[in-house]
């Protein structure tokens, strides 16, 4: 094993062993053998460790890839691509033959390092092509055959079969408009909900592959699929829910190929012989929650020798299917469970359970009753001042569910195509004292691989992380949402910007995001201007309903934030013409180069005081957030132009970039450096998107620390300029004043919600006043991850762990040390494996333990324990430990 041990005075290397280099980690297209791929040239991954002397990188690979027969299931060779002298481990090409619909492949890769020695085959992984053309559906569009409304009963479908022979190998297609869980011979298939997920259904709809064969059977089998509104056409939208606004008709689309041991095939497809009917279901909506009455249940609906002759039958649909797609991104799956922390009985008499913890998804009920009995589970994320149940911050939305018993034995209930955002749960229609063994809260939330943690010597900072994850946990549920409780729960862009790099950290989000931003290019209005959530909701089709910078801005800056993360260029090429068209509509909105017109949110959500007689509330002009935001996309868009060598629109956008910084000083920044906008939020997108002239910025950082101090070590930033911060203050050399700010618990601050008990990160600086009043409740969310993004600078500065260059080819560890904290440890999984950051102080001495994965460098800034100086060691892939 290779460590080395350096501290002031000595190097000591020891170095034993030949390394022994294991490729794992086999990925196509970022997923672990997947079912279902419609690129047509997918892209491989791989990482590459050794056993010991990591310092060898790779210098060579080779790709093989075996077909599958589908007659015999044997593998035979189908492509290599021979010994390829290349350091390259992530989104290798396939380069081979055209690919074949639904049909399964084999891939393994060997490797040379830089000594020239070669590694062992790895283990094989298997991708399975998708259906790659429209003409590959034999199925058709089914629906029930008498009118379906928004509000009524949640409609099943079912169909049986006969299988004769051995099964092999089982795959089944299912898409559907609206929630679709399907079952096979009364068993779940998959393990995933709110299936297909939300995209641009008009233009993106996204089916799943799932392997079924340990579903099915010899002999006769059932099918049966359950349809619910889902993000279809449940009501959607605050303040007035739209209905119906992909389409009113529920429709299903599924279709399962069986290959027998013979090499023969079957195909059972949704088609007019399918029934339907309804059954226990009888509402199901996303704000509103689910009725469910136990005695209209059809049991054994989805098995075989259930009688159906007084189901109806169905109807054919003429829904396209140019418009689907695989699934590229992880599903929404079940994860933490919680049992009641507190069974309480409120000052009105409610009984209340609190879970301890403010969460994603539902309760688990067990209940017994006479036949007709109703218990009602309404949903809260806080208990009012005076400790009773608070439901007016989810405005019009329901959060309820309520379950009809059917009067026999103990019955467990759990909600259908509906989740609720919780900490509290209020319990009507149960005799008696609660029993906390009948209550289990169930989270919910994009089945992302975790990537980072943080933790610190600071219990209040390691609570302010955990709120921060578990803000990303609940509202990262396919798509980026704003909150998950009230009547809203849509994928604002704004705050998607703001937290992406802190999300890329906590979890792998390359898959969630890259599906995301085709939404928002396929939503991205024709003027260039970008919708203010996506999947766009919110247009009525005659206006357009965005345009805001901040939030327009998602589509630069997450696509960039991919890149930077990852090392995927192929992001940032899907998103290009995306990128540019933002950036030409903006410029189009502009007057002498200053974005000076359309509406905007500003700083969202800044530090503001009621009846302002002094101008205490730090409002920052909108405009001039515009031009800087401006300015930022076409950095981005200047940037990518760079990667992928666009030579003429390198050199254009260079140019707009020096006007636009230009028109920004002429306009916003007297002669001595002051700005218009005297706020925090000013000065730190000033700073952050170096708009200012060099010689300008360094004062321009002395009155922004001025400001912070005048407000007591307290910040007044919003959605906009919090997540830059802490970032401009340790930039220019305030890093003592950022941890101020960080480890500040009085309003407005980080850690005020930490010591009010938050356990998710709030909408607002003050969303339970120090009186325990609460905020307006028309925008009052407990559960937002937008200000969650302070996360990015703790990970980057007190762990220390930074992208040297995108992907972390390269890496930058150094920790800043301050706050009076006295360890800190951060890690994070990026492509190449595992970075992990430690430092811990006793007396005047530091200790400091970094880990850096194989194929890849680092540039290692060790601090004295005071902070105040570093050493540099530039080093390889290894475990290194320094004493100062």
């Amino acid at each position: 094993m290779r460590i080395l041990l350096i501290s002031a005075f000595f190097l000591f290397v020891c170095k034993t062993g030949a390394a022994q280099v294991t490729i794992t980690n086999l990925l196509t297209e970022g997923q672990k053998n997947p079912l279902s791929v419609d690129a047509r040239n997918p892209r491989f991954s791989w990482q590459a460790t050794a056993d010991a002397n990591k310092a060898n990188s790779q210098a060579a690979y080779e790709l093989e890839v075996d077909t599958i027969d589908a007659k015999s299931g044997r593998s035979g060779s189908f492509w290599s691509s021979g010994k390829v002298l290349s350091s390259q481990l992530l989104y290798v090409p396939y380069k081979g033959k055209a690919l074949r619909s639904a049909h399964s492949y084999l891939w393994k890769v060997k490797t040379w390092d830089t000594g020239g020695k070669q590694s062992s085959w790895s283990e094989p992984a298997v991708w399975t092509m998708g259906l790659l053309s429209p003409a590959d559906w034999q199925a058709k569009w089914i629906g029930p055959s008498t009118p379906n409304v928004v509000n009524g009963p949640v409609p099943l479908l079912r169909t049986t079969f006969s299988l004769n022979k051995e099964i092999r190998e089982a795959t089944a297609y299912i898409t559907s408009h609206g929630f679709y869980e399907a079952q096979i011979n009364g068993r779940k298939v998959g393990d995933a909900y709110l299936t297909p997920g939300w995209t641009s259904y008009n233009k993106r709809l996204q089916y799943q592959a799932y392997d079924v064969k340990e579903l099915l059977k010899l002999g006769d089998n059932a099918i049966g699929v359950a349809l619910g509104s889902g993000w279809y056409r449940s009501p959607l939208g605050p303040y007035n829910p739209r209905p119906d606004f992909y389409g009113k008709d529920l429709g299903l689309l599924l279709q399962i190929k069986i290959v027998y041991t013979d090499g023969s095939q079957k195909l059972i497809v949704s088609d007019e012989s399918w029934k339907s009917s309804t059954g226990a279901v009888r509402f199901a909506e996303i704000y509103d929650g689910c009725v469910l009455d136990a005695r209209l249940a059809q049991e054994g609906w989805s098995a075989t020798g259930f009688n159906d002759q007084n189901w109806q039958g169905v109807k054919l649909q003429s829904f396209d299917k140019n418009n689907l797609i695989a699934t590229i991104n992880e599903p929404v799956r079940e994860h933490e469970t919680f049992k009641p922390v507190k069974i309480i009985t409120t000052p009105r008499g409610e009984k209340v359970i609190d879970f301890g913890q403010n969460l994603v998804g539902w309760v688990r009920v067990t209940a017994k009753g006479h036949a007709g009995d109703s218990i009602k589970i309404s949903h809260a994320e806080v208990l009012d001042k005076a400790g009773n149940f608070y439901t007016e911050n989810l405005r019009a939305a329901k959060s309820q569910n309520i379950y009809i018993l059917k009067g026999e034995d103990k019955q467990t209930f759990e909600p259908q195509f509906t989740w609720q955002g919780f900490r509290y749960v209020k319990v009507d229609g149960i005799k008696g004292e609660l029993n906390p063994a009948d209550f289990t809260g169930v989270a919910i939330y994009s089945d992302m691989k975790v990537t980072g943690s943080f933790a610190c010597s600071n219990p209040s900072l390691n609570q302010l992380q955990h709120n921060i994850q578990w803000g990303q946990r609940g509202n990262f549920l396919d798509v980026p949402t704003d909150c998950p409780q009230r009547d809203e729960r849509l994928g604002w862009t704004g705050d998607a910007q703001v937290f992406s790099r802190t999300a890329s950290f906590n979890m792998n989000v390359h898959n969630f995001f890259t599906k995301w931003l085709k939404d928002v290019a396929a939503d991205q209005y024709p003027s260039g201007s970008v919708p203010y959530i996506i999947p766009d909701v919110f247009t009525d089709h005659h206006n357009e309903v965005g345009g805001s910078s901040g939030w327009g801005d998602v589509c630069t800056v997450v696509p960039w934030t991919v890149y930077t993360a990852y090392g995927d260029t192929q992001v940032l090429e899907n998103q290009y013409s995306s990128m540019k068209a933002w950036v030409k509509y903006i410029e189009k909105q502009t007057r002498n180069d200053l974005w000076v017109t359309g509406n905007h949110f500003g700083d969202w959500l800044f530090y503001s005081v009621n009846d302002d007689r002094d101008g205490t509330s730090a409002i920052t002009n909108k405009y001039l957030i515009a031009q800087c935001f401006y300015a930022h996309s076409t950095q981005i868009l200047l940037n990518s132009a760079k990667i992928l060598n666009k030579k003429a629109d390198e050199q254009y956008y260079s140019q707009l970039l020096q006007k636009i910084k230009r028109a920004f000083v002429r306009e916003y920044v007297t002669a001595n450096g002051l700005i218009s906008s005297d706020t925090q939020t000013a000065y730190v997108l000033a700073l952050e998107f170096d708009m200012l002239p060099v010689n300008l910025r360094q004062q321009a950082a002395g009155r922004l620390v001025k400001n912070i101090v005048q407000y007591n070590y307290h910040l007044t930033t919003g959605f906009l300029g919090t997540p830059y911060l802490c970032d401009a203050l340790s930039r220019f050399g305030y890093a003592d004043v950022a941890y101020k700010l960080l480890l500040q618990d009085t309003y407005p601050s980080w850690l005020y919600p930490v010591k009010a008990g938050a356990t998710t990160i709030w909408e607002r600086w003050d969303g339970i006043r120090t009186d325990g009043s609460f905020e307006e409740p028309s925008m009052n969310s407990y559960n937002h991850y937008a200000y969650g993004a302070i996360g990015n600078w703790m990970y980057q500065n007190i762990a220390g762990i930074q992208a040297a260059e995108p992907g972390y080819k390269k890496i930058i560890i150094k920790p800043v040390i301050g706050g009076g904290l006295t360890w800190a440890e951060g890690s994070y999984d990026c492509p190449y494996g595992r970075i992990n950051s430690k430092w811990k102080i006793e007396g005047n001495k530091l200790d400091m333990t970094v880990t850096i994965p194989s194929n890849t460098t680092a540039d290692i800034f060790v601090p004295d324990a005071q902070g105040k100086t570093y050493k540099k060691f530039s080093v390889k892939g290894g475990l290194y430990h320094f004493q100062r």
